[in-house]
């Protein structure tokens, strides 16, 4: 079975709504377990495998999700293409809550996550210059015209550590650096896709202007959810229009063959067993 399109969804995105062909497949990686079995069937008459980032019921934390599990379940079938759904507040004034962004910059500002699979006796440096893919944040961009959404092309998506929302000093210090949401997923899963070569774009839904904005509350839970509940539906219709578009091969996507040139560790010292380990993921350099 191959797949080539995966969809992550994030919080308010559960499930995965008008596919046929449905059948679950849990999948075990030497990372350990994803957070879901992943649901596969057809739309739009695409094969698409999709993974709820939180797992059913939104049971993990930012910092508790195994990102690495997550994106190797989605290399194993063969995923070319990754639609990430996510949160996210605004920094800034034009980007209202309801609003969709696709992000073409990240800035990680992480502290506990593990966002490679190399290590352990195996050292890779892969070129993150183009964190999303340009082609497929474009597609998804088309599509949020066809869905006559709200939604802004580019800017800079900051992923922090969380799980609090941030402190009114860190939300006009990040507004100073002229980012323009906010979130606590990308960074992560856009470093581990591109190690895994694999396209990855992510629609962010803007949920509140964290705290910064003089007339707007503190943002709650409560709050996001409500807003994400309310732009879930037109969130599915551009994941549907998306995958509609998206081409056979990714070979014009910097994710493509990305690993080609990355290994700086010699080859004859690395270890069978990091060899097997790692198959999947550079096994057609080695």
């Amino acid at each position: 079975m191959t797949v080539d399109i995966g969809v992550i969804g994030g919080s308010g995105f559960y499930q995965m709504e008008g596919l046929s062909e449905v059948e679950s497949v849990a999948i075990d990686t030497p990372f350990g377990k994803p957070s879901s079995v992943l649901t596969i069937g057809m739309v739009e008459g695409q094969r698409v495998a999709f993974l709820p980032r939180h797992g059913v019921g939104h049971l993990l934390l930012p910092s508790e999700v195994n990102v690495r599990a997550n994106i190797y379940s989605l290399k194993s079938i063969g995923v070319k293409w990754l639609i990430s759904i996510s949160a996210v507040g605004s920094l800034k004034e034009e980007i209202e809550p309801r609003h969709f962004v696709i992000p073409d910059q990240l800035y990680d500002h992480t502290k506990n996550r593990t966002s490679t699979f190399f290590g352990e006796g195996m050292v890779a440096h892969v070129s993150f210059a183009q964190p999303f893919c340009p082609i497929l944040s474009r597609l998804i961009y088309e599509s949020t015209i066809k869905a006559e959404a709200t939604a802004h092309r580019g800017g800079t998506y900051i992923c922090m550590e969380g799980p609090a929302f941030s402190t009114l000093a860190e939300s006009r210090l990040y507004r100073q650096f002229g980012f323009d949401v906010i979130g606590m997923t990308a960074a992560p899963e856009a470093k581990l896709a591109r190690e895994a070569e694999i396209s990855y774009a992510v629609l962010a839904c803007s949920t509140d202007y964290d705290c910064w904005h003089p007339d707007h509350d503190t943002v709650t839970t409560e709050m996001i959810i409500e807003n994400l509940v309310a732009n879930v539906e037109t969130a599915k219709q551009i994941v549907k229009f998306t995958i509609s578009s998206i081409p056979d091969g990714n070979e014009d996507s910097p994710a493509y063959r990305a690993l080609e040139k990355s290994v700086a560790t010699n080859l004859d010292v690395i270890s069978d067993k990091i060899k097997k380990k790692l198959d999947l993921i550079i096994g057609g350099y080695l």
